[in-house]
């Protein structure tokens, strides 16, 4: 995808999240429709088994049961394939669906698709944000940016709010 093809959407506190359809890490489909009345904490990453992406995810494993007390889902999303999720997910015990989102439709809706830099290139890739949706589908908390420490720990104080 190219800078042109992005939708360059930004999702705001208020908004209804966008509907969605993507397959996960057990070879099943998660749809919005699926998840309807529940609380809903989906987190975009750039890739599996990067550093700060494994620590975000590690992040999410340690405090799951703090979200599921809350009546919270967590979702991970990323463009990897669902082969490269079972690896992550096994690897590093996630007990939590992670989305494919290889064809990007998911990234471009929740605006995350971004261009980026590094050492003075840029490129598209995903921009690490999550989004704390409620029970009714409206969105309650953007994290754009997400720095990695201290992010999970944020998000849960916001989720218990709900």
């Amino acid at each position: 995808m190219t800078a042109e093809k992005t939708k360059n959407v930004e999702l705001k506190v208020g908004n209804k999240a966008p509907d969605f359809s993507v397959e996960f890490d057990t070879k099943q489909e998660v749809t919005s429709d699926s998840l309807k009345g529940k609380i809903k904490v989906i987190y975009f990453y750039p890739k599996d088994d990067t550093p700060g992406c494994t620590i975000e995810a590690k992040d999410f494993r340690d405090m799951i049961g703090d979200f599921k007390t809350a009546n919270a889902v967590v979702i991970g999303v990323s463009k990897d394939s669902v082969k490269s999720h079972d690896k992550f997910k096994e690897k590093f015990c996630l007990p939590f669906p992670l989305a494919s989102d290889e064809d990007g439709t998911m990234c471009e809706d929740y605006g995350v698709w971004a261009e980026k830099s590094m050492y003075g290139k840029t490129y598209m890739g995903i921009e690490r944000t999550t989004f704390l949706i409620d029970k009714n589908g409206i969105i309650r908390n953007v994290w754009n940016k997400v720095k990695v420490d201290g992010h999970v720990k944020e998000v849960l104080e916001a989720v218990k709010k709900l």
